[in-house]
Protein backbone atom coordinates (compact mmCIF):
# COMPACT_ATOMS: atom_id res chain seq x y z
CA UNK A 1 0.00 0.00 0.00
CA UNK A 2 1.44 3.15 -0.95
CA UNK A 3 -0.77 6.24 0.98
CA UNK A 4 -3.75 4.91 2.97
CA UNK A 5 -6.87 7.22 2.31
CA UNK A 6 -8.61 8.04 5.33
CA UNK A 7 -11.96 8.99 5.59
CA UNK A 8 -12.75 11.31 8.32
CA UNK A 9 -16.58 11.13 9.26
CA UNK A 10 -17.16 14.33 10.99
CA UNK A 11 -16.14 17.90 10.29
CA UNK A 12 -16.99 20.25 13.08
CA UNK A 13 -14.41 20.98 15.74
CA UNK A 14 -12.01 17.94 16.32
CA UNK A 15 -12.47 16.23 12.70
CA UNK A 16 -11.57 19.50 11.09
CA UNK A 17 -8.31 19.74 13.38
CA UNK A 18 -7.08 16.01 11.89
CA UNK A 19 -7.96 16.83 8.49
CA UNK A 20 -5.44 19.93 8.34
CA UNK A 21 -3.02 16.88 10.87
CA UNK A 22 -3.43 14.28 8.37
CA UNK A 23 -3.03 16.88 5.11
CA UNK A 24 0.05 19.33 6.48
CA UNK A 25 1.72 16.43 9.26
CA UNK A 26 0.90 12.88 8.48
CA UNK A 27 3.47 10.85 6.40
CA UNK A 28 2.07 8.40 4.27
CA UNK A 29 -1.64 8.66 4.04
CA UNK A 30 -4.18 11.62 2.74
CA UNK A 31 -7.60 12.23 3.69
CA UNK A 32 -10.39 10.43 0.38
CA UNK A 33 -13.17 11.28 2.03
CA UNK A 34 -15.05 13.33 4.21
CA UNK A 35 -18.37 12.24 5.77
CA UNK A 36 -20.22 15.01 7.27
CA UNK A 37 -24.25 15.37 7.01
CA UNK A 38 -23.90 19.24 7.02
CA UNK A 39 -22.42 20.48 3.76
CA UNK A 40 -21.34 23.38 4.84
CA UNK A 41 -19.41 21.82 7.42
CA UNK A 42 -18.29 19.37 4.62
CA UNK A 43 -17.17 22.15 2.31
CA UNK A 44 -15.07 23.98 4.90
CA UNK A 45 -13.10 20.97 5.27
CA UNK A 46 -12.75 20.19 1.78
CA UNK A 47 -10.96 23.16 1.30
CA UNK A 48 -8.11 21.49 2.99
CA UNK A 49 -8.06 18.21 1.66
CA UNK A 50 -7.71 18.75 -2.02
CA UNK A 51 -8.10 15.08 -2.78
CA UNK A 52 -10.89 14.35 -1.02
CA UNK A 53 -14.48 13.69 -1.55
CA UNK A 54 -17.78 14.80 0.60
CA UNK A 55 -20.22 12.03 1.39
CA UNK A 56 -23.39 12.50 3.66
CA UNK A 57 -23.02 9.11 5.63
CA UNK A 58 -20.77 6.53 5.99
CA UNK A 59 -22.54 3.81 4.01
CA UNK A 60 -22.26 5.94 0.80
CA UNK A 61 -18.64 6.28 1.59
CA UNK A 62 -18.83 2.41 2.15
CA UNK A 63 -20.40 1.66 -1.23
CA UNK A 64 -17.73 3.93 -3.09
CA UNK A 65 -15.05 2.18 -2.42
CA UNK A 66 -13.91 6.17 -1.02
CA UNK A 67 -11.02 4.61 1.80
CA UNK A 68 -8.80 2.14 3.36
CA UNK A 69 -9.39 3.31 6.69
CA UNK A 70 -12.12 5.51 8.62
CA UNK A 71 -11.06 8.16 11.48
CA UNK A 72 -14.38 8.83 13.26
CA UNK A 73 -14.30 12.60 14.81
CA UNK A 74 -18.01 13.11 15.67
CA UNK A 75 -19.63 13.54 19.19
CA UNK A 76 -19.61 10.33 20.75
CA UNK A 77 -23.04 9.62 20.91
CA UNK A 78 -22.92 9.18 16.88
CA UNK A 79 -20.36 6.75 17.15
CA UNK A 80 -21.97 3.68 17.05
CA UNK A 81 -23.75 4.11 13.75
CA UNK A 82 -20.23 4.55 12.20
CA UNK A 83 -18.78 1.94 13.90
CA UNK A 84 -21.04 -1.00 13.24
CA UNK A 85 -21.36 -0.70 9.22
CA UNK A 86 -17.18 0.61 9.32
CA UNK A 87 -16.30 -3.22 11.19
CA UNK A 88 -18.52 -5.30 8.67
CA UNK A 89 -16.90 -3.66 5.67
CA UNK A 90 -13.50 -4.56 7.85
CA UNK A 91 -12.02 -1.17 7.62
CA UNK A 92 -9.32 -0.02 10.22
CA UNK A 93 -10.64 2.50 12.59
CA UNK A 94 -9.46 5.51 14.86
CA UNK A 95 -12.53 6.14 17.07
CA UNK A 96 -11.90 9.43 18.82
CA UNK A 97 -12.91 8.69 22.69
CA UNK A 98 -15.57 7.57 24.36
CA UNK A 99 -15.73 4.19 21.61
CA UNK A 100 -19.62 4.48 22.70
CA UNK A 101 -21.12 6.82 25.75
CA UNK A 102 -22.44 4.12 27.82
CA UNK A 103 -20.99 0.10 28.56
CA UNK A 104 -23.61 -1.16 27.23
CA UNK A 105 -23.39 0.03 23.71
CA UNK A 106 -19.61 -0.33 23.89
CA UNK A 107 -19.80 -4.08 24.35
CA UNK A 108 -22.06 -4.40 21.96
CA UNK A 109 -19.02 -2.82 19.60
CA UNK A 110 -16.61 -5.47 21.54
CA UNK A 111 -18.87 -8.05 20.45
CA UNK A 112 -19.18 -6.71 16.93
CA UNK A 113 -14.99 -6.94 16.48
CA UNK A 114 -14.56 -10.43 17.87
CA UNK A 115 -17.23 -11.95 15.88
CA UNK A 116 -15.42 -10.31 12.74
CA UNK A 117 -12.61 -12.01 13.90
CA UNK A 118 -9.60 -9.09 13.13
CA UNK A 119 -8.60 -6.32 15.65
CA UNK A 120 -9.90 -3.40 13.58
CA UNK A 121 -10.54 -0.81 16.08
CA UNK A 122 -8.41 1.88 17.99
CA UNK A 123 -9.98 4.75 20.75
CA UNK A 124 -8.30 7.70 20.56
CA UNK A 125 -7.35 8.52 23.85
CA UNK A 126 -4.17 10.78 22.88
CA UNK A 127 -3.01 11.17 26.20
CA UNK A 128 -1.00 8.04 26.05
CA UNK A 129 0.91 9.31 22.97
CA UNK A 130 2.01 12.71 25.21
CA UNK A 131 5.75 13.17 26.31
CA UNK A 132 5.23 13.68 29.54
CA UNK A 133 2.76 10.83 30.49
CA UNK A 134 4.77 8.41 28.23
CA UNK A 135 8.09 9.36 30.47
CA UNK A 136 6.06 8.69 33.83
CA UNK A 137 4.71 5.67 32.81
CA UNK A 138 8.49 4.31 32.47
CA UNK A 139 9.56 5.76 35.53
CA UNK A 140 6.82 4.02 37.41
CA UNK A 141 7.57 0.61 35.37
CA UNK A 142 11.15 1.22 36.04
CA UNK A 143 10.89 1.10 40.29
CA UNK A 144 13.36 3.97 40.19
CA UNK A 145 11.77 5.76 43.06
CA UNK A 146 9.69 2.82 44.71
CA UNK A 147 6.17 1.92 44.14
CA UNK A 148 3.73 4.63 43.19
CA UNK A 149 1.93 5.30 46.26
CA UNK A 150 -0.94 7.68 44.68
CA UNK A 151 -1.26 10.30 41.56
CA UNK A 152 -2.73 13.63 42.20
CA UNK A 153 -4.35 14.97 38.88
CA UNK A 154 -6.36 18.18 37.46
CA UNK A 155 -7.84 18.60 34.72
CA UNK A 156 -8.64 22.44 34.02
CA UNK A 157 -10.63 24.32 31.25
CA UNK A 158 -10.95 27.88 30.90
CA UNK A 159 -14.59 27.70 29.81
CA UNK A 160 -16.58 25.44 28.38
CA UNK A 161 -19.39 26.19 25.93
CA UNK A 162 -23.49 26.71 26.58
CA UNK A 163 -23.95 22.96 25.42
CA UNK A 164 -21.78 21.15 27.88
CA UNK A 165 -23.86 20.06 30.83
CA UNK A 166 -23.42 18.50 34.42
CA UNK A 167 -22.44 14.92 33.44
CA UNK A 168 -20.20 15.70 30.83
CA UNK A 169 -17.56 16.74 33.45
CA UNK A 170 -17.30 13.07 33.73
CA UNK A 171 -18.25 11.01 30.54
CA UNK A 172 -16.66 13.83 28.34
CA UNK A 173 -13.82 15.07 30.68
CA UNK A 174 -12.91 12.59 33.35
CA UNK A 175 -12.88 10.00 31.13
CA UNK A 176 -9.27 10.88 29.86
CA UNK A 177 -8.14 10.26 33.23
CA UNK A 178 -10.16 7.04 34.05
CA UNK A 179 -8.08 5.53 30.89
CA UNK A 180 -4.57 7.02 31.50
CA UNK A 181 -4.69 6.30 35.49
CA UNK A 182 -5.65 2.91 34.26
CA UNK A 183 -2.70 3.46 31.53
CA UNK A 184 0.11 4.90 33.88
CA UNK A 185 -0.79 1.76 36.91
CA UNK A 186 -1.35 -1.00 34.46
CA UNK A 187 -4.66 -1.57 36.72
CA UNK A 188 -8.32 -1.27 35.87
CA UNK A 189 -10.34 1.29 37.84
CA UNK A 190 -12.18 -0.12 41.14
CA UNK A 191 -14.15 2.42 42.70
CA UNK A 192 -15.45 5.74 41.70
CA UNK A 193 -16.08 8.69 44.57
CA UNK A 194 -17.19 12.22 43.65
CA UNK A 195 -16.97 15.06 46.33
CA UNK A 196 -18.00 18.62 45.23
CA UNK A 197 -15.82 21.66 45.72
CA UNK A 198 -17.73 25.11 46.53
CA UNK A 199 -18.97 26.12 43.34
CA UNK A 200 -17.82 28.05 41.22
CA UNK A 201 -19.97 31.37 40.59
CA UNK A 202 -18.56 32.18 37.79
CA UNK A 203 -19.29 28.39 36.32
CA UNK A 204 -22.34 28.16 33.53
CA UNK A 205 -25.62 28.86 35.79
CA UNK A 206 -26.23 24.69 35.06
CA UNK A 207 -23.14 23.07 36.07
CA UNK A 208 -21.93 22.65 40.02
CA UNK A 209 -18.55 22.66 39.51
CA UNK A 210 -15.25 22.19 40.04
CA UNK A 211 -15.56 18.68 41.33
CA UNK A 212 -12.91 16.24 42.89
CA UNK A 213 -13.26 12.28 41.87
CA UNK A 214 -11.20 9.83 43.40
CA UNK A 215 -10.35 6.98 41.21
CA UNK A 216 -9.21 3.70 42.99
CA UNK A 217 -7.10 0.93 41.04
CA UNK A 218 -7.35 -2.77 41.47
CA UNK A 219 -3.78 -2.61 42.42
CA UNK A 220 -4.58 0.08 45.57
CA UNK A 221 -3.54 2.70 44.66
CA UNK A 222 -5.81 6.30 44.64
CA UNK A 223 -5.89 9.23 42.08
CA UNK A 224 -7.56 12.30 43.12
CA UNK A 225 -8.73 14.06 39.70
CA UNK A 226 -9.86 18.04 40.00
CA UNK A 227 -12.14 18.73 37.00
CA UNK A 228 -12.44 22.45 37.02
CA UNK A 229 -14.21 23.53 33.53
CA UNK A 230 -14.57 27.15 34.42
CA UNK A 231 -10.85 28.27 35.39
CA UNK A 232 -10.47 30.90 33.67
CA UNK A 233 -6.66 31.29 33.33
CA UNK A 234 -6.21 28.95 30.70
CA UNK A 235 -6.43 25.14 29.94
CA UNK A 236 -3.71 22.90 31.87
CA UNK A 237 -3.67 19.07 32.73
CA UNK A 238 -1.04 18.21 34.75
CA UNK A 239 -0.41 14.90 36.77
CA UNK A 240 2.04 14.55 40.22
CA UNK A 241 3.04 11.01 41.24
CA UNK A 242 3.77 10.19 44.84
CA UNK A 243 6.19 7.32 45.40
CA UNK A 244 8.17 5.60 47.94
CA UNK A 245 11.22 7.41 47.16
CA UNK A 246 10.37 11.47 46.00
CA UNK A 247 7.57 12.87 43.80
CA UNK A 248 7.58 13.56 40.15
CA UNK A 249 5.04 16.27 37.85
CA UNK A 250 4.68 16.60 34.30
CA UNK A 251 2.04 19.18 32.48
CA UNK A 252 2.65 21.99 34.61
CA UNK A 253 2.95 24.84 31.91
CA UNK A 254 3.33 25.37 28.46
CA UNK A 255 6.49 26.80 28.14
CA UNK A 256 8.75 29.93 28.52
CA UNK A 257 8.97 31.51 32.06
CA UNK A 258 9.62 35.07 32.46
CA UNK A 259 10.94 37.59 34.99
CA UNK A 260 10.47 40.88 34.54
CA UNK A 261 9.11 44.34 35.95
CA UNK A 262 9.10 42.48 39.48
CA UNK A 263 6.91 40.19 38.24
CA UNK A 264 7.31 35.99 37.44
CA UNK A 265 5.19 35.08 34.22
CA UNK A 266 4.49 31.73 32.91
CA UNK A 267 2.67 30.71 29.79
CA UNK A 268 -0.12 28.38 29.80
CA UNK A 269 -2.27 26.84 26.97
CA UNK A 270 -5.99 28.15 26.47
CA UNK A 271 -6.78 24.88 24.23
CA UNK A 272 -6.18 21.11 24.33
CA UNK A 273 -5.95 21.78 20.28
CA UNK A 274 -2.38 22.78 21.57
CA UNK A 275 -1.08 21.07 24.80
CA UNK A 276 -2.14 18.08 22.62
CA UNK A 277 -0.94 18.58 19.03
CA UNK A 278 2.33 16.44 19.60
CA UNK A 279 0.30 13.76 21.07
CA UNK A 280 -2.18 13.80 18.25
CA UNK A 281 0.28 13.64 15.55
CA UNK A 282 2.18 11.26 17.25
CA UNK A 283 -1.17 9.04 17.87
CA UNK A 284 -2.09 9.17 13.96
CA UNK A 285 1.34 9.01 12.64
CA UNK A 286 1.48 5.51 14.50
CA UNK A 287 -1.92 4.14 13.93
CA UNK A 288 -1.10 5.17 10.04
CA UNK A 289 1.90 2.94 10.40
CA UNK A 290 0.20 0.32 12.27
CA UNK A 291 -3.03 -0.16 9.63
CA UNK A 292 -0.16 -0.41 6.82
CA UNK A 293 1.54 -3.35 8.88
CA UNK A 294 -2.41 -4.92 9.50
CA UNK A 295 -2.32 -3.90 13.33
CA UNK A 296 -3.19 -1.08 15.88
CA UNK A 297 -0.64 0.76 18.21
CA UNK A 298 -2.64 2.07 21.29
CA UNK A 299 -5.81 1.35 23.10
CA UNK A 300 -8.22 -1.05 22.04
CA UNK A 301 -11.77 -1.40 21.69
CA UNK A 302 -11.49 -3.05 25.07
CA UNK A 303 -10.06 0.13 26.64
CA UNK A 304 -12.86 1.92 25.18
CA UNK A 305 -15.23 -0.35 26.81
CA UNK A 306 -13.08 -0.51 30.37
CA UNK A 307 -13.07 3.69 29.85
CA UNK A 308 -17.21 3.42 29.15
CA UNK A 309 -17.99 0.84 32.26
CA UNK A 310 -16.15 3.08 34.61
CA UNK A 311 -17.63 6.05 33.08
CA UNK A 312 -21.21 4.73 34.00
CA UNK A 313 -20.04 4.56 37.02
CA UNK A 314 -18.76 7.74 37.62
CA UNK A 315 -21.82 9.84 36.32
CA UNK A 316 -24.02 7.77 39.15
CA UNK A 317 -21.25 8.66 41.44
CA UNK A 318 -21.56 12.00 40.52
CA UNK A 319 -25.19 11.89 40.48
CA UNK A 320 -25.54 9.87 43.72
CA UNK A 321 -22.93 9.96 45.84
CA UNK A 322 -21.22 7.71 47.94
CA UNK A 323 -18.24 5.24 46.32
CA UNK A 324 -19.36 3.18 43.75
CA UNK A 325 -17.80 -0.14 42.17
CA UNK A 326 -17.01 -0.32 38.98
CA UNK A 327 -18.51 -3.62 37.60
CA UNK A 328 -16.50 -5.22 34.00
CA UNK A 329 -17.90 -8.05 32.11
CA UNK A 330 -15.58 -10.83 31.33
CA UNK A 331 -12.20 -9.91 29.09
CA UNK A 332 -12.85 -11.82 25.70
CA UNK A 333 -9.97 -13.63 24.81
CA UNK A 334 -9.96 -12.19 21.24
CA UNK A 335 -8.26 -9.36 23.55
CA UNK A 336 -5.35 -11.22 25.30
Amino acid sequence: MSELRIAVVGAGLMGADHVIRIESRIVGAHVSAIVEPDEGRAKTALATAPNATWYPNIEAAIAANAMDAVLIATPGQFHEPVLLPAIAAGLPILCEKPLTPDAASSFKIVEAEVAGGTQLIQVGFMRRFDAGYVQLRELIASGKQGELLGLHCAHRNPSVPDTYHNDMLIFDSVVHEIDVVRFLTDSPIKSIQVRHMKRNKLSPEKLNEPILVLLETENDVLATVEMNVSVQFGYQVKTEAVFQKGIAEIGRTAGMTTWADAQIATEEHVSFKTRFAAAYDSQIQRWVNATKAGKIDGPSAWDGYLAAAAVDTGVRALREGGQLTVEYAAKPAFYN
